[in-house]
């Protein structure tokens, strides 16, 4: 079977779909890795890395893509790459078909089958294939590093003949994967850590890491059998903005993490609140990319308003790309190794990694849901 590694085409994406240690261990299983010169460049993987590893470099796309099995990606395709897909391959990344219809509808057409990682089911044996986990362990990381930097303040406690510092207060909104990595790292760099999560199971987590976890007091249900946080009724939003009003407005830094799957993310801080933050204080809002927890977040941009430094940069994971990539890289091993039966992909509907991260197969949309989601967005 032929793996194809082809380079990212989206702007600043550094990161790299498989690091040449992952290389290796799929090439001691007889699989052939194709890999695009240059690939891996963003993440500091040269293409003699990846030849030491047993891949073999190609500079011509059709070299890369004429006999590839599997695509392996970071980020959805654009058109002009899916032209080049064989019929029959099949592509797995991070697809987000809702999103990027178009794409997804063009792929079915051409006969690819589509594994979108995104779609991964919470399950002990998908853990080790779970990359929105890994990724949002960079994604939280990376956060208060970023809001270290930017705060015109010592994150840690420290006692000096000028006098003692007081450590920076952080408020961290969401205590998934990347909350939690937020407050773990806010922690070891000595900040005094509050958070606030939907949902109430999410407390144990928050006080194991040595934080104050903010009692969200909402009547209703806030998360999935899977503990996703479901969608809040307004009136539930403007409670949660209550019990983190008075936290936010003493702190030093904000993280925000919270989404909902396939939603606009929920405005948990408004123009209003911002007002009321120390001058000087930082946001880092993750969420940018699904329209900001904070009202304020402008997509791609850091910008200050009413002296809060707002940080809504969209792609903070690739600016770890090296362990980023090397995490990425482990979990695509892992779920390529539950898809291989016999050095050939096989896709049995009965499983249920399949039935849930397979989109397009044998030139159709799978599943009802999905095939009217996309029919609805792209007309037709």
């Amino acid at each position: 079977m032929i793996i194809a590694v082809p380079a990212e085409t989206r702007p600043g994406e550094k990161r790299v779909a498989l690091a040449p240690e992952s290389v290796q261990r799929l090439a001691e299983k007889k699989l052939q890795i194709r890999l695009q010169s240059g690939a891996g460049k963003g993440a500091w993987f040269s293409d003699d890395d990846y030849r030491r590893a047993g891949a073999s470099v190609e500079t011509s796309v059709e070299g890369l893509f004429d006999q590839a099995d599997l695509i392996a990606k970071i980020r959805a395709p654009s058109e002009a790459e899916i032209e080049h897909f064989r019929r029959g391959a099949a592509l797995i990344c991070l697809l987000y078909p809702r999103i990027h219809a178009a794409a997804t509808r063009y792929l079915a057409s051409r006969g690819v089958t589509t594994i979108a990682l995104e779609n991964l089911p919470r399950t002990t044996i998908a853990q080790a294939m779970d990359v929105l986990s890994s990724q949002s362990t960079v994604a939280g990381y990376r956060a208060v590093i970023v809001a270290a930097a930017g705060v015109a303040k010592f994150f840690p406690m420290l006692m000096t003949p000028a006098g003692t510092i007081a450590p920076a207060r952080v408020l961290v909104l969401g205590a998934g994967v990347a909350g939690l990595q937020a407050i773990a790292t806010a922690r070891r760099l000595g900040a005094v850590v509050e958070a606030f999560d939907v949902r109430r199971a999410a407390r144990a987590d928050v006080e194991s890491l040595g934080a104050k976890f903010i009692e969200p007091w909402l009547e209703q249900a806030a998360e999935t059998a899977e503990g996703y946080a479901t969608p809040l009724t307004e009136a539930a939003i403007e409670r949660a903005r209550d019990a983190i009003r008075q936290p936010l407005a003493n702190g030093d830094v904000c993280v925000t993490t919270a989404l909902v799957p396939n939603q606009r993310a929920p405005i948990l801080i408004t123009a209003e609140m911002v007002k009321t933050m120390r001058p000087g204080s930082v946001i880092v809002d993750l969420a940018a990319e699904q329209g900001g927890n904070c009202e304020l977040t402008q997509a791609g941009q850091d910008s200050v308003c009413h002296g809060v430094t707002i940080i809504g940069r969209l792609n903070l994971v690739s600016e770890v790309a090296i362990d980023a990539s090397r995490m990425y890289s482990r979990n695509l091993e892992k779920l390529i190794f539950h898809f291989l039966d016999d050095d050939k992909l096989r896709f049995d509907f009965g499983d249920e990694i399949t039935r849930r991260c397979v989109v397009t197969h044998g030139g159709e949309i799978v599943g009802a849901e999905i095939r009217e989601a996309i029919a609805a967005a792209t007309g037709g």
